[in-house]
């Protein structure tokens, strides 16, 4: 099984919604690992400020912080490989790390502009 890590810098919540101004982006990456942890993909999130052992103890993400920093975050690992930094991926491609982005029966797909995921009914 595909193992997909996401080191984020220091956050007070995983959510978004603790401060005055929502993150967007942190309120979507949200609902789609939870979604994706509970189809039983292996993805987990891991925040500067309340697991600083993950990022020591993988080599991948250690090198990343002794050459780029916290500024660089978020750092997203597949199976040890870097696939996206300084970003969030979408939930595209999310879906896509976990092997699941041929499976719009999950309702997981996400909407094109004009409202629609495409596929044989052309709605999600």
């Amino acid at each position: 099984m595909t193992a997909i890590r996401i080191y984020e810098p220091a956050l007070c919540c995983d959510t978004g919604v603790c401060g005055v101004d929502v993150d967007q982006s942190l309120f979507e990456v949200t609902a789609t690992v939870r979604s994706l942890q509970n189809l039983g993909a292996d993805i987990q999130r891991h925040n500067l400020a309340t697991d600083p052992l993950a990022f020591a103890t993988d080599e991948t993400v250690r090198a990343f912080m002794h050459l780029v920093g916290s500024t660089g975050l978020p750092l997203t690992v597949v199976d040890g490989v870097t696939v996206a930094t300084g970003a969030y991926p979408s939930k595209s491609q999310l879906l896509a790390f976990a092997g699941l982005a041929d499976r719009p029966q999950l309702g997981l797909t996400e909407k094109s502009a004009s409202g629609c995921c495409g596929g044989a009914t052309g709605c999600c």
